[in-house]
């Protein structure tokens, strides 16, 4: 490393940085799997983001960190801490929709990728039935005009 003020270089030994194995439970529609990963000691970790499951004897699973056990359930917390991650995978998504016409309604179910945008007044078709999206329902909570697949918890639409 060079200073600045006078122009000595001086040898800097770099801090390697401590990694920690964690458990990761990743759920995908139905099913659930353990992955392993390891990850920086001090990178927290906060329910809702997103966490890339990168375990070397499985597929590769982008995922959204839905609990966190340290000894009990926390919101965030150091990865040093955590016993297990509860995460979904959000890289392949299931998203549920209801289609109305004349006051019956069918319900579907499609896997998309889970950044597909999905947006009210948009057509779409689905199993055959072309219908218009009329309401989201996100799954934090509310209603939303447009969302990625992944935010989704139900879309209604009206069949045309």
């Amino acid at each position: 490393m060079r200073c600045e003020e006078c122009g000595t270089v001086h040898s800097v030994q770099a801090e390697r940085e401590r990694l920690v194995g964690l458990k990761v439970i990743v759920s995908s529609d139905r099913q659930s799997q353990p992955y392993f990963i390891s990850i920086p000691a001090r990178e927290l970790l906060r329910v809702g983001e997103e966490l890339l499951v990168d375990d070397p004897a499985k597929e590769v699973v982008m995922t959204q960190i839905t609990s966190l056990e340290t000894d009990k359930r926390v919101e965030s917390a150091p990865a040093a801490s955590v016993k297990t991650v509860w995460a979904r995978a959000t890289d392949q998504v299931p998203v549920k929709i209801s289609v109305y016409r004349h006051g019956q309604t069918r319900p579907f179910k499609i896997s998309v990728p889970g950044d597909e945008l999905f947006s009210v007044g948009e057509a779409r078709k689905v199993q055959g039935s072309r219908f218009e999206i009329v309401k989201i329902k996100l799954r934090a909570e509310g209603f939303a005009d447009a969302a990625p697949a992944k935010d989704i918890q139900r879309i209604w639409g009206r069949e045309i």
